[in-house]
């Protein structure tokens, strides 16, 4: 599949898309949509991927929304297949296994948000600004954002960041949790692979096993997820890395993970 608007990249263990649509704030249409769950897709096949970066092409936008002009006409039905597309795409970057990453560059509006906030981690330009503003045009986020916002920063503060539909500056989503760090426009991308290029340094297993507990044990009772975590702890001391992972500290060298 040739891609016109998503830049996939591997830099070693860590990939890099790129949504570059720069003309159109590099808003999500259906084109869009496909590229990036083929780009996603690729890098779920490679082997060697360890975390996963995405960004916007230019200076001015993570993504700016999904694509107005091209939503304006929809009837019912297709509304209800383009929500689901973006469901299905989104679903599939946040079941990948490995931790993925938003550097967010400038506005991360509608659809842009709701992509970053399927991210696992969540960076900001000082530049940035982020919102849902649906209710504006008399709909309402369609992407997952009612529920992963809601997530990431409590009910009182999406309702208020929902019903008014306006956006937050960089600072601001540092405060409410949104965001992990500020950083300048030049030093967001490289903070972001610094943390990738890091993440791929320990046990891959583990670093899987820790996001898939993380995950599926939000919203379980407290003795539910602390299951998870029994289980999971446990499963790792039959893989090879951690053999390697606790000879290698014994050894005071740096470890040869295998992803095993």
């Amino acid at each position: 599949m040739t891609s016109e608007f998503i830049k996939l990249e591997f830099d070693g263990p860590v990939a890099l898309i790129t949504i570059d649509r720069p003309k159109a704030l590099n808003a999500l249409n259906a084109q869009v949509l496909s590229e990036l769950d083929h780009a996603i897709g690729q890098v779920a096949a490679h082997a060697d991927a360890r975390a996963l970066v995405i960004t916007g092409g230019g200076e001015k936008a993570f993504v700016a929304g999904a694509d107005i002009a091209e939503m304006a006409q929809y009837t019912t039905a297709q509304a209800l297949a383009f929500a689901s597309r973006g469901h299905q795409v989104f679903a599939r970057l946040e079941s990948l296994s490995i931790p993925t990453i938003a550097a967010v560059n400038g506005f991360a509006l509608g659809g842009g948000l709701e992509l970053a906030l399927a991210c696992d981690l969540l960076y900001v330009s000082e530049k940035a600004k982020l919102g849902l503003p649906e209710v504006s045009l008399a709909v309402i986020p369609g992407f997952g954002g009612t529920q992963r916002l809601t997530r990431a920063v409590g009910k009182a503060r999406a309702r208020e960041l929902i019903f008014t539909g306006d956006p937050v500056d960089a600072n601001k989503a540092k405060e409410i949790g949104l965001a992990l760090e500020v950083l300048a426009p030049e030093a967001l991308l490289p903070r972001c692979k610094e943390v990738a290029h890091k993440i791929a340094t320990r046990g891959p297993v583990a670093v899987a096993q820790a996001k898939r507990v993380i995950e599926a044990g939000a919203d379980l009772p407290l003795k539910d997820a602390n299951e998870l975590e029994r289980q999971a702890f446990a499963l790792l001391f039959g893989t090879d890395d951690q053999k390697e992972g606790m000879k290698a500290f014994l050894e005071k060298r740096k470890a040869a993970f295998k992803n095993a």
